[in-house]
């Protein structure tokens, strides 16, 4: 069938809109029709070059669509089923999956070549074979995705909202729930509030914190993390810092989070200086693949006992995680409509990620028309 996508093609060049032929689904693969896909900074890690991708590559990895077709084998979902797509792939089987660590569940290994297991590539065009971004590429009409990218969710869920719980979501919330451990009367610090920061001050909120300190240099990100839960905002990390001394009477913040556009050495050692003793500081923006940017004073890690932890998809396991969060969402507990800012269709995704790189969106959505 003929799907209408868009492209990288090169690296820092801008996204193109094709027509590509997508075979139908094989053995654990389904066929989805995808009705939103969200805009995250990821893509553009991988257009711009900040990520090393197998190109051509679909580029899209939050999703939300409807089953149209199953494979052989398929026990996951079924035709009709409303899904949500987990950017990170979930066996169940592998030692991380059966540990309790989906998020690094060893099929995510080859997202950034986009095949699908057995090095499949069901999208080709006028340059060969396309891969698909996280093995889903969701800036497209239609995909054929792999059984445990998909998680089923209720018929009800508005799909644009429940879109962006594919990675942006629990990437941020589980930042604070999961692996910042957030408990009631922390005081937290998020550095960057886009769409992945301002879920991190959601969950720091939820958790309990009692000081939730943003920072964000953009008025219109600070102004959104104070409407959904922080207690703070400012503008640099140097006036944050100065608040959270007083507020903790010198003890400093007990996690930072870090939620940047693009991780720098800079951004790693405020959050480093922000926390205090046992203090944990959580990365989750990402730089190019080897750039070095975490440069610290090892003697003061160890003597004031504070971590430094990576977190990819916030520490979540999607098949539950995906249908919590958006429990959380159902009962007004967490707030997705408020946080998109803008929608586009698929021929205007490049005016979306010009918005993002703007910091004009905390979040925005492609309406796929069918």
């Amino acid at each position: 069938m003929k799907t209408k996508a868009a492209v990288v093609v090169e690296a820092g060049k801008r996204i193109e809109i094709e027509e590509l032929d997508l075979d139908g689904p094989k053995e654990g693969e389904v066929l989805i029709r995808y009705t939103h896909a969200g805009l995250c900074h990821s893509d553009i890690h991988v257009a711009h070059g900040d990520l090393e991708a197998r190109l051509p590559m679909v580029l899209g990895h939050e999703g939300a669509g409807v089953i149209e077709e199953v494979g052989p084998g398929v026990t996951r979902v079924k035709v009709g089923d409303h899904v949500v797509c987990s950017f990170i792939p979930n066996c169940g089987s592998c030692r991380y999956c059966a540990t309790g660590r989906q998020s690094i569940c060893d099929m995510g290994a080859t997202i950034l070549e986009g095949y699908l297991p057995g090095e499949r590539f069901p999208l080709t065009g006028p340059r060969g074979q396309y891969g698909a971004m996280c093995m889903l590429g969701t800036f497209s009409q239609y995909g054929t995705i792999h059984q445990n990218s998909a998680v089923k969710v209720d018929d009800d869920l508005p799909l644009d909202k429940a879109v962006l719980v594919g990675c942006g979501v629990p990437t941020g919330w589980g930042s604070a729930v999961n692996t910042a451990a957030v408990r009631a009367g922390d005081t937290v610090m998020v550095s960057g509030v886009g769409g992945i920061g301002i879920n991190a001050v959601q969950g720091a909120r939820y958790a309990g914190a009692k000081y939730v300190v943003a920072v964000d240099p953009l008025e219109n990100k600070r102004e959104k993390a104070m409407e959904l839960g922080a207690t703070h905002a400012f503008a640099t990390a140097g006036e944050a810092i100065a608040t959270i001394t007083d507020l903790t009477r010198g003890q400093m913040a007990d996690s930072a989070i870090l939620t940047p556009d693009l991780m720098t050495a800079e951004i790693v050692g405020d959050g480093f200086n922000a926390v205090g003793k046992g203090g944990t500081v959580v990365l989750t923006g990402l730089n190019k693949l080897m750039e070095p940017n975490i440069q610290l004073p090892g003697t003061i890690l160890t003597l004031f006992r504070k971590s430094i932890k990576g977190s990819l998809f916030g520490d979540c396991n999607p098949t539950t995680d995906i249908p919590k969060i958006l429990g959380l969402y159902q009962s007004g507990d967490l707030k997705l409509d408020e946080i998109i800012t803008r929608t586009y269709t698929l021929d205007e995704v490049n005016e979306g990620y010009d918005d993002l790189l703007a910091g004009k969106n905390v979040r925005g959505v492609v309406v796929h028309e069918h």
